[in-house]
């Protein structure tokens, strides 16, 4: 790792080795700097989870936190010192306990570690800050995973409209949403749910395929 950005090795079997492995191969495709894709800073920021345990998870090692509280606790603080007012200052006590709907003793309470939080009090608080449900409590491999995922489609999202450009095909696919249902399709566990997906989509386009006049009933004569 250098000057925070760092290229991943073999990462944490599952999931998010899954998504290390798909974002890899977009990146390299694209002709992306991997170190800057997978830096952690970037990534510490939008999942929330702390920049050395980041880079701990990439390199395929075991990290993270596993109690609730302290997790909030790392995630709070993160938030309070990366998403500033307009004027580049911390949102205060009284600031967050007015946008969150609670009291300021409540946030203070919460913000010192002297309570523990409800779901509430996460979900106003997330919605306070405008980030996305979960930041403040998942499991620090799972907020990783989300953020690649994210990651992921913003690559697929620019290889697509590059392509696009290029080529009448793609410009084709993407217009009648083809490559959005494909990534969606992909993140499925399993073929046999892949497999439901495209049963789904037969029975779909069985029942709004245009009627041949030819095939139609002719009216029997009295």
């Amino acid at each position: 790792m250098t000057d925070g950005f760092l290229v991943p090795g073999p990462a944490a079997a599952g999931a998010l080795a899954a998504s290390v492995a798909r974002v890899t191969e977009l990146a390299n495709r694209r002709g992306l700097d991997l170190g800057e894709v997978f830096g952690v800073h970037g990534l510490s920021d939008a999942s929330g989870v702390p920049a050395d345990v980041v880079a701990a998870l990439l390199e395929g090692r075991a990290a993270g936190e596993p109690d609730l509280q302290a997790r909030f606790l790392q995630r709070l603080g993160l938030l309070r010192r990366t998403r500033l007012k307009p004027n580049g200052r911390r949102y205060t006590q009284q600031e967050i306990a007015d946008g969150a709907g609670m009291s300021r003793q409540q946030a203070g309470a919460l913000i010192n570690g002297d309570r523990r939080p409800t779901m509430e009090h996460c979900d106003a608080i997330q919605r306070f800050f405008g980030v996305h449900a979960g930041f403040l409590t998942a499991d620090d491999a799972d907020a990783l995973n989300s953020a690649l995922l994210r990651t992921e489609q913003r690559l697929l999202q620019e290889h697509a409209q590059h392509a696009a450009d290029t080529d009448p095909l793609e410009r084709l696919l993407q217009d009648h949403g083809v490559r959005g249902i494909a990534w969606r399709a992909a993140q499925l566990p399993t073929d046999k749910h892949r497999d439901k997906v495209t049963e789904w989509l037969d029975m779909l386009l069985e029942s709004v395929k245009p009627v041949n006049p030819a095939d139609s009933p002719k009216p029997t004569e009295t």
